[in-house]
């Protein structure tokens, strides 16, 4: 099997069609085209630009940001699965079939819910500590411990 062999040039002028006949005498076919331009900013260089982040959004006084309801919830429901140990599938299923939608409008994939682990991390000790937290917990703990009990009690039975 023979073997493909790449090679990228940075050009310093236009291509032409001399170049590209030497190229396919030599035994060379492009396979790809990249291309670049300048284009006016209304940035000036270095300009900070940051997206919102996910859970937040920017006031009415355009001066700060607040709380996005829907999307705290969001991120509650992927903390709450997280503690669960929920595979990331699992996360994105549960995020679809309760109606919500990434920023784009999209359904949640496993690559979204995975993009999104930084964001739990920054919002986690908010999330954590809130006493909506500390009720979905307390929920949590006894569906589990309800969901253990039940599991102990089918192997408690003796079998026939």
């Amino acid at each position: 099997m023979a073997k493909v062999e790449r090679i990228r040039e940075v050009l310093s002028e236009p291509l032409s069609p001399e170049y590209l006949k030497q190229k396919a005498e030599a035994g060379w076919k492009p396979v790809a085209v990249e291309w670049q331009r300048e284009v006016e900013t209304a940035e000036a260089p270095g300009t900070l630009v940051e997206d919102v982040p996910f859970g937040l959004r920017i006031a009415e006084d355009c001066k700060r940001l607040e709380e996005d309801p829907t999307e705290k919830q969001a991120l509650m429901l992927m903390m709450e699965q997280i503690v669960l140990d929920s595979p990331l599938s699992v996360i994105a299923d549960e995020l679809n079939r309760r109606g919500f939608r990434t920023r784009q409008g999209t359904n949640w994939s496993v690559i979204s819910v995975f993009n999104m682990l930084p964001r739990l991390i920054d919002a986690g000790p908010q999330i954590l500590s809130g006493e909506e937290w500390v009720e979905r917990r307390r929920r949590l703990v006894a569906s589990s411990g309800r969901a253990a009990a039940a599991g102990n009690s089918a192997q408690d039975r003796p079998r026939n």
